[in-house]
């Protein structure tokens, strides 16, 4: 109370009108998340030094996907050599070596602590990201990537999951959708190592005929089909020219790499923006290409 007071005084002796809306906004500021939440969010400091500001938010997210990721990968009880192989994967994904990885493995390390608080972690992420929609439903997604990969998602699991949608503030229709479509991502990417691998067997073939049939191998755009470039989109079979295009550019807004990492993301995770864009990106082409 006495922040929003004291700022719009102190506002309208030096800025007059727009000063005291300035100092009203700052005064709540200080109000809302007391003096140590505030100084932790940048203080003052933070309208004029924005750089740092930035560092911070992408320290945080960094720290804080990691370790939510080793208290989900522990919801069982363990953490089983799968879970343990996926953070290692997303680790060489982003690239991270020498201390960026050695910070990495003690977050994820710290989530699967008995005394760790998901709820006062995740909250802390709420609050430093909490007009970034965009990187609060990547946060949710990379949390259920982790779930997903030994390829079942157990009760825990998406007990744990439903638990840091709610402190997120993502209701629960919306986790559907998102839970719904990452399934779909996932399964596309698994048939994408089928459809590779067998490419790999191909190759050295001089022709794309089969040995001794003599018919023609057809191309099968890398195992893709209508269902799931639609459920992909978070779209079902009903879905019409313009419900994909809708679909297509609010993802590829949500998702795009530079806007991201100016809004917090991590540099070091970038490619995986880049990698959920492009499976957009394939689904909507196949889809533009089949009608």
């Amino acid at each position: 109370m006495w922040g929003k007071i004291l700022g719009a005084c102190f506002g309208f002796m030096f800025g007059r009108i727009i000063g005291l809306f300035i100092g009203l906004y700052l005064g709540h500021m200080f109000d809302k998340s007391l003096k140590q939440n505030f100084d932790k969010a940048g203080g003052f400091s933070s309208l004029f030094n924005g750089d740092d500001d930035i560092d911070q938010r992408q320290a945080l997210f960094f720290t804080s996907c990691f370790a939510v990721m080793g208290h989900i990968a522990k919801s069982n009880g363990r953490v089983s050599e799968t879970h343990i192989r996926a953070a290692s994967l997303f680790m060489d994904e982003m690239g991270l070596s020498g201390e960026n990885r050695t910070e990495a493995q003690d977050a994820f390390k710290a989530g699967k602590e008995a005394d760790f608080s998901l709820k006062e972690t995740v909250y802390d992420f709420k609050e430093r990201f909490a007009r970034r929609h965009d990187l609060l439903q990547l946060f949710l997604e990379i949390q259920i990537q982790m779930a997903f990969s030994d390829g079942v998602l157990a009760a825990q699991e998406k007990e744990l999951l439903q638990e840091v949608s709610k402190q997120l503030g993502i209701s629960k229709t919306h986790f559907a959708f998102v839970l719904k479509r990452y399934q779909a991502e996932f399964n596309f990417r698994q048939q994408q190592q089928r459809y590779q691998q067998q490419q790999q067997r191909q190759q050295g073939q001089s022709s794309s005929y089969r040995e001794g049939s003599g018919h023609h191998v057809p191309p099968n755009n890398n195992g893709m089909n209508r269902t799931q470039a639609l459920a992909l989109l978070g779209l079902n079979n009903e879905a019409s020219a313009r419900d994909v295009k809708v679909a297509y550019r609010k993802l590829m807004a949500q998702h795009h790499p530079d806007k991201l990492v100016s809004q917090g993301l991590p540099k070091h995770m970038m490619e995986l923006a880049v990698k959920k864009s492009q499976d957009i990106q394939s689904a909507y082409e196949f889809l533009k290409k089949a009608a």
